[in-house]
């Protein structure tokens, strides 16, 4: 019974009236001051459109590759305002958005793009500690949940098919999870040691940030990039204020709209959206185990993640997964009051034990999704100009990886990134509107009929599945 006051499971909104309709990681004191705009003209080496982790990563790695080489970024608002600063703080190893989307799309270089992916997580840590990067960063893994009684199968075959693959994946029954984390709708997990960690995800990209500007990168924030441009054998990018002309270009635009137009079908931009706790106490962190502070996902179509912050809160996202007709995005569709209450309801049927928790941060980011749910790459302007998109709300540590790729599809390398498969096909393109969102609606509808259904999946999806266009993640 609850206490006089106290939020109930039967009013999840209740916990939500003192919520700052704000990214909670944008609110840390060590958010720096944002760089001036460009004005005028200016020429230089590489350009990179977008200061999110794909353009930082992109920056900062031509810098170490040619510290000669001299690179200028353009970012439309502030570095790491946009789903760098507002994404769940999980920096995954899998460059495919997870392990049944690699095995089903490519099974016959998945050995290679998970040993890939490992090496690519193991890097970014490495780069994270040689700088000195204060991101909050804790190689914690991660715990995939069932918590319907189809979940679990699912869960035992990853655990079998996951280690011949060469990821280290543990099988643990419900007896077991609910050990570990002290949730009664817990029925089994799988767990991955070592190939998640939690970070502060806008002290990543700020700490990216100081390290490009100590390199010798020019940042120039609220500097969007209005269109490109060729001249002679450069290509330049305008901005309100001014124009920067480079040899080569790198797009790291995310789900905003791609400068180059052919690439506009592939990408629809879908929000997501979080909860922050307030801190827990150490008898609310004690009610709930969680001791191995591991992210955590559960096994549905439309799915939860969750995870502990540097100070115990509990940072609660996804299910929803919401596009706008016409591809649209604004500041106003951040907030959406009946998401947040869905999402809170869902938090007390998890954490019956706090249910006196209150949230103080609610928000919505836009993910980049392609109709493969992992990054695609390629070429424009007779390859002067590289691209990196589509990486579908896993990006944070994948970002690095699409950012090495555009430097060898630009500098003309052939790579072991450069020939796999992956790298080399592209996406099935979206239809035009309104087929695009009548599409998005069936589609979220019959995903969340499968997880009410034991699974099963119904005509729609199966067709989807057999175009290449089934979400399987």
């Amino acid at each position: 019974m609850s206490t006089p006051g106290s939020v109930s499971q039967r009013d999840p909104a209740r916990s939500l009236v003192e919520a700052e309709p704000t990214p909670f990681w944008l609110t840390d004191p060590a958010r720096p001051a944002a760089r001036p705009a460009l004005v005028g003209d200016t020429d230089c080496d590489l350009v990179v459109v977008g200061g999110g982790y794909c353009g930082l990563w992109t920056a900062l790695l031509a810098k170490e590759r040619d510290p000669g080489r001299d690179v200028v970024l353009l970012e439309a608002h502030e570095v790491g305002w946009a789903a760098s600063g507002r994404n769940g703080g999980f920096c995954e190893a899998t460059l495919t958005h997870g392990f049944h989307n690699g095995l089903q799309r490519w099974p016959g270089e998945l050995d290679t793009l998970q040993r890939l992916g490992l090496e690519n997580l193991d890097e970014l840590e490495a780069t994270v500690r040689r700088y000195g990067i204060d991101c909050e960063w804790e190689r914690t893994g991660q715990l995939d949940v069932a918590t319907r009684p189809h979940e679990v199968a699912a869960l035992v075959e990853e655990a079998e098919q996951g280690p011949r693959h060469g990821s280290e994946l543990e099988f643990l029954d419900g007896e077991a999870i609910r050990a570990a984390v002290h949730s009664p709708t817990y029925l089994a997990a799988v767990r991955n040691p070592r190939g998640v960690a939690m970070v502060h995800p806008a002290k990543l990209a700020w700490g990216l940030k100081q390290v490009c500007l100590q390199l010798g990168v020019r940042i120039f924030e609220r500097s969007p990039a209005t269109g490109l441009a060729r001249r002679g054998a450069a290509t330049a990018v305008n901005t309100p204020y001014g124009r920067v002309t480079g040899r080569r270009v790198a797009l790291a635009t995310n789900a905003f709209q791609p400068l180059v137009p052919r690439l506009r079908r592939y990408i629809v931009p879908v929000y997501d959206h979080v909860l922050v706790t307030e801190p827990l106490t150490a008898e609310q962190l004690d009610s709930i185990g969680w001791r191995g502070r591991e992210g955590i996902a559960d096994a549905a179509n439309l799915f939860h993640y969750y995870r502990l912050t540097a100070d115990n809160r509990i940072l609660w996202g996804g299910y929803d997964m919401v596009y706008h007709f016409g591809s649209r995005v604004g500041a106003e569709l951040d907030q959406r009051p009946a998401t947040f209450r869905t999402l809170a309801g869902h938090f007390f049927e998890t954490f019956p034990q706090l249910e006196d928790v209150r949230f103080t941060h609610s928000w919505g980011g836009l993910i980049d999704t392609c109709s493969r749910y992992s990054a695609f790459f390629g070429t424009a302007g007779r390859g002067r100009i590289s691209y990196a998109l589509g990486f579908t709300g896993l990006g944070v540590a994948a970002t690095r990886f699409g950012a090495q790729v555009m430097l060898d599809l630009l500098d003309g390398e052939q790579t072991e990134r450069t020939a796999l498969k992956m790298v080399r096909s592209t996406p099935l393109p979206f239809p035009p509107e309104p087929l695009r969102w009548l599409g998005a609606q069936l589609t979220c509808w019959s995903l969340a009929r499968a997880d009410a259904r034991d699974g099963r999946r119904n005509a729609w999806l199966r067709a989807m599945d057999a175009t290449g266009m089934g979400f399987n993640s």
